[in-house]
């Protein structure tokens, strides 16, 4: 799993972030404060540099406002079962429109939430009513990869992707 100087994202990692993980998206405002939301998917571009994370508009008024004023974002992708972590960090964060061509990639991560979540233990369907939102009510947060870090839990922890 790396992230290349140019802040590409391998197939291994982008298969990562976009699969059944847990979604932590923060920003901060100007008091260096975070605004933290829980993320609904992930979409990875075909460049692999871009990122588009989708949160619930309604939900997250104040991070959306940190980011539109900061333009900052840090998100943190966990495997449930195996707390496998990687955060990634961009600085040029901006609100997009969620499009038709999203709907597909939303599905398939809460299917494979669902399935994640069902093999440890929690009720089938338990994922979608965990991220469940109104229709018309998600906007995405795309940003170009910076930075990227392994989180897990352990002796790497903290550690650069790119191994710098």
């Amino acid at each position: 799993m790396t992230a290349p100087e140019a802040g590409s994202l391998d197939a291994e990692l982008v298969a990562f972030v976009q699969g059944g993980v847990g979604i932590v998206v923060a920003s901060r405002d100007d008091r260096l404060l975070a605004s933290i939301a829980r993320g609904v998917g992930c979409r990875v571009e075909a460049d692999a540099r871009r990122v588009t994370v989708f949160v619930v508009r309604s939900e997250n008024a104040a991070l959306l406002a940190d980011i539109r004023r900061h333009r900052v974002i840090a998100v943190v992708f966990s495997a449930p079962a195996s707390h496998r972590t990687v955060q990634l960090k961009g600085f040029d964060a901006r609100e997009r429109e969620v499009g038709p061509d999203d709907a597909p990639q939303l599905a398939a991560y809460t299917r494979a939430f669902d399935e994640v979540l069902t093999g440890i233990g929690f009720g089938h369907g338990y994922a979608g009513a965990l991220i469940a939102h109104p229709p018309g009510d998600l906007v995405g947060v795309g940003f170009t990869v910076s930075e990227g870090y392994l989180q897990t839990p352990g002796p790497r922890a903290g550690e650069r992707l790119d191994g710098r």
